[in-house]
């Protein structure tokens, strides 16, 4: 699912949601409805208006936020802007209408996720939400450049306001109350037969030291840096099992020593999902990479007019480490397992299935979430709920083509 979003929302509109459409300038966000949470596989939107107070818990992720301020984030991190060679009337430097705001994963305990995240990983919790009429809370971490102090009280109504106009991508983890107390593993990591989500990246300058320093701290690792057919990578398991890839960046002064770099989604056919997350949501393809049963595709959401190399070539992967990882701009993973999209009865899981729940959604940001969702249902994308349909108004769920919220 894809979920809309008004950009810049404030606390009561959040809950926990998929893909989500938003850009909420300053607007505060609606107590969520525990009746009416949205079922798997769809991608929420939301609009510029206020929202209801009441909002389904199940719609918390941001999806296009209209601060200005956004595109100068990247700028003041030297990212190359210039006019495109194709003499179409662009802004330079202005971000696309769609912006990537967030991605979000269940877990069972934020005593454990948290300091995973926050301690480990050195992400910094820059905001949470509390429902405790309807029993769940969203705590919201970002990577943020070394120097950066960040001082606003997670909670506030400033961090609120920061939280919808973010520059870069949050990672938000929702934890249901009660979970903490049960035997077990609660959520599905992914990685099983025809699971679609696959990791989250982390990117740092020297993964053998780092991957060294985590073993020290007893992270328990899927697989390390010398093993395996990938050499200089890593998997390590968070507190829930998923997977987190430990992979390279540029040395920069100014990057964190992680920096959240990946979100890994399998899709079925890539000349579909490629032409949605570009042509419909504004991201652009800055690598590809091939292989004899699996290709590899990575996305992100640049300013327009920022001058990339061709994606196929070998500039591509150096571009990716030394401008993206090190000013904290992630990357969205596409992963395509040859031959997928020639079986009509494929499908990939989406992560919010029973068993299989875990992975959530992905979150955009958007100025009006009306004129987005007009846009989209005129082009044939198939809706699980309108902005006007049930409890929560001004927020959409639009399934993606493999059925990602």
């Amino acid at each position: 699912m894809i979920g809309l979003r008004f950009r810049s929302l404030n606390s009561s509109q959040i809950s926990g949601a998929s893909c989500f459409l938003h850009r909420l300038r300053n607007r505060p966000l609606a107590a969520p409805s525990a009746t009416c949470s949205p079922p798997p596989s769809a991608a929420v939107f939301s609009c510029a208006r206020p929202l209801s107070s009441q909002s389904p818990r199940g719609l918390l992720t941001a999806s296009a936020l209209s601060n200005p301020n956004r595109a100068d984030h990247y700028r003041h991190r030297g990212m190359s802007v210039a006019a495109a060679a194709s003499g179409a009337e662009v802004t330079v430097g202005a971000l696309p209408a769609w912006t990537w705001q967030q991605t979000m994963l269940r877990i069972k305990d934020p005593k454990k996720s948290l300091p995973f995240y926050q301690d480990v990983l050195g992400m910094t919790l820059v905001d949470k939400y509390d429902f405790p009429q309807f029993s769940f809370s969203l705590y919201f971490l970002q990577s943020l450049p070394q120097g950066q102090d960040y001082t606003l009280e997670p909670g506030s109504d400033e961090a609120h306001k920061y939280l919808w106009s973010i520059p870069g991508v949050a990672l938000e983890l929702t934890h249901n109350w009660g979970t903490e107390d049960k035997e077990g593993a609660v959520y599905h990591p992914g990685n099983a037969d025809k699971d679609g989500f696959g990791h989250l990246a982390f990117a740092c300058e020297d993964v053998y030291k780092c991957c060294d320093e985590l073993e020290a701290a007893g992270v328990e690792f899927k697989k390390k840096p010398d093993e395996g057919r990938m050499k200089g990578l890593a998997f390590v398991y968070d507190p829930d099992g998923y997977w987190m890839e430990i992979i390279g960046r540029a040395a920069s002064p100014d990057a964190p020593k992680y920096a959240f770099a990946q979100t890994m989604l399998r899709v079925k056919d890539p000349k579909k999902s490629i032409e949605f997350y570009t042509g419909t949501l504004g991201m652009t393809v800055v690598r590809e990479s091939h292989f004899s049963d699996f290709s590899l595709f990575f996305l992100a959401t640049l300013p327009l007019g920022t001058v990339v190399p061709d994606p196929t070539g070998e500039e591509a992967r150096e571009w990716v480490r030394n401008e993206l990882y090190p000013k904290c701009v992630p990357i969205l993973e596409l992963t395509h397992n040859h031959g997928t999209e020639s079986d009509p009865e494929f499908v990939y899981f989406s992560g919010n299935e029973d068993p299989r729940k875990g992975f959530g959604h992905i979150g955009f940001l958007v100025d009006d979430v009306y004129e987005e969702c007009a846009k989209l249902e005129a082009n044939g994308v198939s809706f699980q709920k309108k902005p006007d349909e049930g409890g929560m108004k001004g927020l959409a769920f639009a399934k993606d083509p493999d059925g990602y919220w």
